[in-house]
């Protein structure tokens, strides 16, 4: 007598996500002789397949589930039969009870089956679960010619924790198969999303789940038990993704334990749990730590049994766990293998040397009570590891030797001091060397005039950082003329701070061939550090010369190079992709300019380093006119600033975003009690110090204080035209402009304005005039009325500002809807002639965007249509209005502007 619960599909569904993505896939399951749904234990390939079979009209579907007893032939051939009969619907069974003992095999019966289905109508579904259970080759025998024989009008689907021995590999060569992995089965973000909400009442926020979704790689049971942790332990859905990693995680090491380690062997669970040491391996890496000879072959056994174990995709056969696999056999290894755990860190320490992976070789001898492999290690590689931007690692590493240890070695004192410098932990840097210095002096050593050199350096580059470029560049030419020829990197640091103080000096020239030297002594000498920052700076310094494009390109230059050395940790990546942020905002590239800074502050591990990125938020909100996102942002620059010391450069670029928005909100108050405080830098022959007087000048013009305005402009004028600082001298002559419309000296503004417009051929800024607002649009428009004032590419770049302008300030420009046009018309001010003949639609947006600046190629441009249409609306709407010109137009719309109260 037949079970009758392993002929049915009794999986409820209920609450259960729906795999649209996936069951689209098995939609076309008619396609193939053989569905392959193949993934460890609770990857969800049942509830898959039930969905599936749920969606399909007519149900043309048998099933039949295996347990151990049915690797018995004669079981197996009475379920498949049974399962076979209720695919093609049959009112009688296919094959009567006991039928199969009178054939000669297997073979024999799915041939007499093959010829009854062969002329059926229709297509069917004949469904195997848990086909890993079958270990019986008769049965795979069989089952081999039962898909190579099987008619068109059947397909077999197999739902397995490995993968059978049925000469798949032979199926996908031929395309025969339809296969659905691993790899395809976890969930993604929106099915995790849709899995919680439909089992929690509480409120979730989505960015937990999707973390959480990546954190355990999308494993539905994994999923599901931290939903019943959640129920049952009534905690929030963040406390439960917090216990992943805890050995307390019950359901999951439960489910783990039952399903999967406890139905191995010992020799197999011993493999295991020694390899789950490691967190990758291949084959030298497995045998050198378990001593198993063909350890390849054990991987490759244990991967196709299901249990958790991913070939990576490599050429050199590499496999890891899953996550949550991985912890789960750490915490048993810990349990069964204690005595052995420093013999496997050794002998794991000892093969990833061997191979070439000394990150991995470091993890493992951090975890040896005895330090002399991880001092070995460090001695040895630990520069090329900090090049190579593994600072995480290093100080990790340094941290685990005691003082005593760590003091001997003054390779790795400097170290520790370059990695604090690396991550402007500068303070760091001083405490380190007074501890040095003290230790030196308990212990009587005197350091060589080498190695003094060396730290004298690093204090020159700290010296440099805290804007004492005089100290800085002493200290390093000094260093310089003592370091040996094999001290490469320090001589690197040395040629690079000379060229930051020769930059801060204001020699742009100088500075930049310095630099390049410096790149080219880096690449030599592999100091991947280096050749990225001497990049960087080599690109402030094309920025400072106005040379805004040749400075991207540099960046670009530099993002590939990060990219190439896998440098995306280390916190310098961040200055790349805010210097890019700059130059973007500065083309008034807005969307990439926040993408950047967004992009900056995730790789920052500190809220204090973050000053930068959020202030070039900020700036970006500036210039898009959206106040109340500014205000935000620079009140958080107000509480970074109070609790942090910045270098002047940072402070300078934060107070003037501060002093934009208290111009654009007429803060007056705030603005001087910011002037008061305000340092007054003792240079103007850099960017920095330009930026800071412009921001000081900003603020006499806003109190009125023109003089003392005027005379701050005239001199940082004066200094950039002299040293060539391009960007700094656009910038100010923008500012100077704004005074001089101020105090209605409009030839010399036209003046300033027009050599502004003239740089832009070599700057290409656009927010800096944009973030001028009214003053800037007013004169613009006044500049393209004038002929023969602007050549080609200036007139098209002001009309560009000009419409960048209108884009973001909106409310102060003729922009005619609906409703202000009903609400004009309702004015009983409004000239009578705009009742009796209104402007339709089109032309009201027609006189908006003349008042706005806009020529006639770009009305029909804005507009969408043909330049005859555009000519045609401005003669009817010059009709309308009673104007013949321009001119007049422009002044009849600041009329209609000011009747309703826009001045």
């Amino acid at each position: 007598m037949l079970i009758p619960s392993k002929l049915i599909c009794s999986y409820r569904l209920q609450n259960s996500v729906i795999r649209e993505r996936l069951i689209q896939l098995l939609d076309k399951a008619c396609e193939y002789p053989l569905v392959l749904i193949n993934a460890p234990a609770g990857y969800g390939k049942t509830t898959l397949i039930s969905q599936w079979i749920n969606s399909q009209q007519p149900k043309n579907v048998g099933w039949y589930s295996l347990d151990e007893s049915d690797n018995n032939p004669e079981r197996f051939a009475t379920y498949f039969c049974a399962a076979l009969s209720q695919a093609i619907n049959a009112e009688q069974p296919i094959i009567e009870d006991g039928q199969f003992n009178h054939q000669a095999s297997l073979f024999t019966l799915f041939d007499q089956l093959l010829i009854k289905i062969a002329g059926l109508k229709g297509h069917f579904y004949l469904i195997i679960d848990d086909y890993h259970l079958i270990e019986n080759e008769d049965i795979h025998e069989a089952l081999k010619y039962w898909i190579r024989h099987q008619s068109d009008n059947i397909t077999l689907i197999l739902l397995s924790r490995s993968v059978p021995p049925l000469g798949i590999a032979s199926l996908r060569v031929q395309e025969q198969l339809l296969e659905i992995d691993a790899g395809q089965l976890p969930f993604n973000h929106q099915e995790s999303i849709a899995f919680f909400q439909s089992r929690l009442d509480a409120e979730l926020v989505e960015p937990e789940i999707t973390a959480l979704c990546d954190e355990v790689e999308g494993w539905p049971t994994a999923l599901q038990l931290i939903s019943l942790s959640v129920k049952q332990q009534n905690i929030s859905l963040q406390d439960a993704a917090k216990r992943l990693t805890k050995l307390n995680n019950s359901h999951i090491n439960e489910y783990l334990n039952d399903e999967v380690l406890n139905k191995l062997d010992q020799t197999a669970r011993k493999f295991l749990l020694q390899c789950s040491v490691l967190r990758s391996m291949n084959e030298a890496l497995a045998q050198h730590l378990t001593g198993v000879t063909n350890s390849r072959k054990s991987l490759e056994e244990l991967e196709k049994q299901g249990l958790f174990l991913h070939q990576m995709d490599s050429e050199d056969n590499w496999w890891r766990f899953h996550p949550l696999f991985a912890t789960f056999l750490w915490q048993c290894c810990q349990t069964e293998l204690g005595e052995e755990l420093q013999d496997l860190h050794q002998r794991a320490a000892e093969a990833w040397l061997k191979l070439g992976y000394i990150t991995e070789a470091l993890y493992h001898a951090m975890q040896l009570e005895n330090r002399s492999i991880l001092l070995s290690i460090l001695n040895q590689h630990a520069w090329d590891l900090f090049h190579h931007g593994e600072l995480q690692l290093l100080e990790e590493s340094l941290q685990c030797l005691n003082e005593d240890e760590f003091m001997q070695q003054p390779n790795l004192v400097l170290l520790k001091a370059w990695l604090a410098q690396s991550q402007h932990r500068h303070n760091e840097v001083i405490g380190i060397f007074s501890q040095f210095k003290q230790a030196l002096q308990q212990n009587n050593i005197q350091l060589s005039k080498e190695n003094q050199a060396e730290f004298d350096v690093l204090l020159a580059q700290v010296a440099i950082n805290d804007g004492n470029e005089d100290t800085a560049l002493s200290l390093a030419s000094k260093a310089q003329a003592d370091l040996p020829e094999n001290a490469y990197y320090a001589q690197i640091v040395a040629n690079s701070i000379i060229g930051e103080a020769h930059h801060c000096y204001g020699n742009l020239e100088q500075a930049l061939k310095i630099q390049q030297h410096t790149e080219k002594m880096a690449r030599h000498h592999h100091t991947y550090h280096h050749i990225l920052w001497s990049l960087l700076q080599q690109s402030e310094i094309l920025m400072a010369q106005g040379f805004l494009q040749a400075a991207y390109d540099m960046l670009d230059k530099a993002t590939l190079f990060v990219k190439e050395n896998h440098l995306q940790k280390i916190p310098m990546y961040e200055f790349l992709l805010r210097l890019k942020g700059r130059i973007l905002w500065e083309w008034y590239n807005l969307d990439k300019a926040e993408a950047m800074a967004n992009a900056g502050i995730q790789i920052l591990n500190k809220a204090s380093d973050k000053l930068q990125c959020v202030t070039l938020l900020s700036k970006i909100s500036l210039v898009r006119g959206d106040l109340d996102n500014a205000d935000r942002l620079i009140k958080g620059l107000d509480i970074l600033q109070s609790m942090h010391d910045y270098h002047d450069d940072w402070l300078a670029n934060a107070d003037s975003a501060k002093v934009l928005l208290y111009q654009m909100n007429n803060n007056l108050e705030a603005m001087q009690n910011w002037l008061i405080q305000s340092k007054q830098p003792h240079t103007d022959r850099n960017h920095f110090s330009q930026e800071q007087w412009r921001s000081i000048a900003r603020a006499y013009i806003a109190l009125g204080e023109f003089s003392q305005a005027k005379q701050i402009l005239d001199r940082i004028i004066a200094t950039a035209q002299q040293l060539n600082l391009t960007s700094d001298l656009n910038r100010a002559l923008i500012l100077r402009n704004r005074l001089y419309f101020l105090q209605n000296e409009k030839n010399l503004a036209q003046t300033d304005l027009l050599e502004a417009l003239r740089l832009t051929k070599q700057t290409n800024f656009i927010s800096a005039f944009v973030l001028e607002g009214d003053i800037m649009a007013q004169q613009i428009r006044q500049l393209l009325q004038l002929s023969n004032v602007l050549d080609e590419f200036t007139q098209h770049k002001a009309q560009f500002i000009l419409r960048s302008i209108n884009q973001h300030y909106r409310h102060k420009f003729a922009h005619f809807d609906e409703q202000f046009v009903e609400r004009l018309l309702n004015n009983p001010e409004v000239p009578e002639l705009l009742k009796i003949s209104p402007l339709t639609q089109r032309e009201w947006q027609v006189l908006g965007l003349i008042y706005s600046g806009y020529n006639n190629e770009h009305i029909a441009e804005e507009l969408q249509v043909a330049i005859t249409t555009t000519k045609t609306h401005i003669r009817n709407l010059y009709q309308k209005i009673g104007v013949a010109n321009r001119t007049e137009a422009i002044d009849y719309t600041k009329e209609l502007l000011r009747l309703m109260g826009y001045s």
